[in-house]
């Protein structure tokens, strides 16, 4: 970053505003020496909007496998054979409900219901909202909910917003320009239209990506660009884990540096939004905790969709350690 730059990310820190294309670009390529001022000013817009305070979240695999996508990263596609992802159908209710109650025995502010698949049917949405629609009171207004169920249409949106869940998850995976290299049973505009039709259901929506998919600089920056239009409120940021079986399973996966700089590049992006980590965070080793002033007010707990997390007891004395609380 040479000076300029420094001033362009200041500038727009101070006003409130977000940094423009060519200095969020700048960010990435942001050397050791610069890292301490980056996250500064990321640290500087978490403080100003969050505080203190960070949100956990937690998911449960509630379907998975036997998926007709053919992303190239996923374990769960029926595409790649060998991979070390379970295959199972549709939970029962009562299963649901035992994983619900499970996350709301600990501090975790939103709890997502995920399922393999490009949408979910009509039969398993109705057994995933009456789940929802019966759970005692004390998980329910303990604990919001949140769904990941693939590419549904707008009307399923609005059973779901009708049963008592509050966001929807749907991640824009990877840059417009880079979709194709990724996914080619559906298009980057079908993902689009999903995020948008929640908004006008009346969830707030949860949009992220994953990061390390070959994509460059540049088109990461596309995509923290996409979701700022698209006023997200919350940006879950994954980073890749090569899973055996998948046609990723050779790539490098991004170095500790790499990782933080996006970070605060997407904080910087998307002043507004909370910007969370989630899996990938292996990657960081010992690492791990410079997540927050790098600029997330957000934390995924507990187990990912096909790879084990670490023990929620960690995170929470890490955030103790660093004299953060847990908002609820």
């Amino acid at each position: 970053m040479d000076r300029q730059d420094k001033n362009r990310m200041w500038t727009a820190v101070h006003a409130g505003d977000a940094i423009d294309e060519h200095t969020a670009v700048s960010i990435l390529g942001a050397g050791h020496g610069e890292l301490s001022e980056v996250m500064h000013a990321a640290h500087t817009v978490t403080a100003r909007r969050f505080g203190r305070e960070v949100s956990l979240c937690a998911i449960a695999n509630v379907r998975s496998g036997n998926c007709s996508e053919d992303c190239s990263f996923c374990a769960q596609s029926s595409h790649y054979k060998g991979t070390p992802a379970p295959v199972y159908p549709l939970m029962s209710a009562e299963e649901m409900k035992d994983c619900s109650r499970r996350a709301a025995a600990e501090p975790i502010e939103f709890f997502s219901y995920v399922t393999s698949g490009r949408a979910l049917g009509d039969e398993s949405l109705d057994k995933v909202c009456g789940t929802v629609e019966d759970l005692d009171s004390s998980v329910s207004e303990g604990m919001s909910h949140c769904a990941s169920l693939g590419c549904l249409d707008y009307e399923a949106l609005c059973r779901l917003k009708k049963s008592g869940v509050v966001r929807y998850h749907h991640n824009l995976e990877t840059a417009r320009s880079h979709f194709s290299e990724v996914c080619t049973t559906h298009s980057f505009d079908e993902r689009i239209r999903t995020i948008r039709d929640a908004r006008r259901a009346g969830l707030a929506v949860c949009s992220g990506g994953l990061l390390g998919l070959g994509e460059s600089h540049a088109q990461r920056v596309e995509l923290a660009m996409e979701l700022a239009a698209e006023k997200v409120d919350s940006i879950p940021l994954n980073f890749l884990i090569p899973i055996p079986g998948t046609p990723l399973e050779h790539m490098e996966q991004m170095k500790p540096l790499e990782i933080l700089l996006s970070i605060a590049m997407f904080r910087l992006t998307n002043p507004h939004a909370e910007v969370r980590m989630a899996a990938g965070r292996p990657a960081l080793r010992n690492l791990q905790a410079f997540i927050f002033p790098a600029g997330c007010n957000g934390l995924m707990v507990g187990d990912f969709l096909t790879v084990e997390g670490q023990g929620i007891k960690d995170d929470l004395q890490m955030l103790d350690d660093l004299g953060l609380s847990v908002r609820k």
